[in-house]
Order: structure tokens, then sequence, then C-alpha cells
């Protein structure tokens, strides 16, 4: 069955960039790519300035859906072009937040949990910006690590594609220094090939401990929750 995405009826025929919630203590936005909409072909990982009801609501929700495949995204409406973040023209955003539930069959709904409200943003805040398709597939499995203290967080580096999508939260960091974190250093796993194509489910089995690599320093970290995923929409 063909996996499809639904939004409340409330955003019949809205257009807007979407951003999934990471994180706990520090809450990182990353941004919903697709390779086929020029405005979405970028992978960017980012902090927002969030509301204090906005973060309880997240927080709060995610505490009672935590063993469940429920993802959170802020949407905002329009297509303006991301490199105002990045080169600091925007500093705010109107923003929604979002639960996505995934039924049996893959397919995603996302639901308002938050009335609109304003967001802030900062260049200096952007961990990561570049656009998508700007390498060939990687000899090995590589992630972008990003977060801050005992927080790791891990989003599929997106390559050539057709390709997949996904962030994970680590359990058990060890070797990650900060800096790696702030400038989502690349991380690869010498165990495992990339499959330089499409898979259907995470190569990383929640649970499981892994090793990597930055550079030649090597690094470990069990795989966590699953904060985003997406071999769909994606790529068509």
């Amino acid at each position: 069955m063909t996996t499809t995405d639904t939004v409340s009826s409330s955003d019949a025929g809205r257009h807007g960039h979407r951003f999934l919630l990471l994180g706990t203590d520090t809450i990182y936005a990353y941004h919903l790519p697709l390779y086929h909409v020029a405005i979405h072909a970028f992978q960017m990982i980012t902090k927002f300035g969030l509301d204090g009801s906005l973060r309880k609501k997240y927080l709060d929700d995610l505490g009672n859906h935590e063993d469940r495949q429920v993802y959170y995204s802020l949407f905002s409406e329009g297509h303006w072009p991301l490199k105002e973040i990045v080169d600091g023209t925007r500093t705010s955003l109107k923003v929604e937040l979002e639960r996505v539930t995934v039924d049996s069959d893959g397919n995603r709904t996302f639901t308002k949990i938050v009335d609109e409200t304003t967001a802030t943003c900062r260049k200096d805040d952007v961990v990561h910006y570049e656009p998508l398709d700007a390498t060939d597939y990687p000899e090995n499995l590589t992630y972008l690590a990003f977060g801050e203290g005992s927080e790791a967080h891990l989003a599929h580096q997106l390559a050539a594609s057709p390709n997949w999508d996904e962030v994970i939260t680590t359990s058990n960091p060890a070797g990650f220094e900060q800096s790696d974190l702030d400038r989502a250093a690349a991380v690869t796993i010498p165990s495992i090939k990339d499959p330089k194509g499409v898979v259907k489910t995470s190569p990383l089995v929640k649970g499981k401990p892994y090793e990597g690599l930055i550079g030649t320093r090597e690094v470990t970290f069990t795989a966590g929750r699953q904060g985003w995923w997406n071999h769909t929409s994606l790529n068509k």
C-alpha cells in the first residue's frame, strides 16, 4: 500500500514549511525536506525560540506518547526561502504545533494541537543547512550528529536521490564532543553499507548499540526513539 500524508481539515489548501521537533532539554527543529520541490530541497537543522505554553504542550504530549510512533512538527504557512533564516533576514515565523500520527499502513496524519503562535529564529542557531543531492551516496551509512549536553540526535545524511529521511535520539552516547554536535558532524557507521537508495525500515535497530566514526575518532551510541521517518513523499 502506498504511504500518504493527510492533514486536518483546517489545513486544506495550505502550503508551507514543516519543522520536526527533537529533544527535551534543548529543542531542535529539523526541516522536512523534499527532493522534488525546490523550496523544500534542503536539509536544515536549527533551533527556534518557543514560548512557554507551546514548549510545555510539546513536552507533555511527548511524555504521553513516548513509546508510540508519534512525531511533532511546527507548521509555518507560506513558501518563503529557508535561506532567510540562514542570512538573518528573518527573525520570526508564525507556527502551529502538530502531532504527526502514523497508522499500521504507514500513512501519516498531521493534526494541529496548538493554534498559531510566534517563534523566533536566529542565524547563529542554524546547525546545518545543505541542499539535497549535494553529494553522491556514501560508502557507509552516514548520519549528522546534533544536540546539546547529554542529548545527541542523528539525522540521516541526505545525499543522492532517491533516499530516506530519518532522525533518531540516541541513548548512552559516548565520544561525541560538543563541537561535533554544534556543527552537525558526519558520523559514519562502518559496519553498515549505505543501501544507495530507498529503504522502508531503519537500518538502525532501536535498543541496539553501534560504533561510529567522526573522521577517525570513534563514538558509540544506542539507537533510541525515532523522531521522524519518511521514504515516500521525500522522493515523489
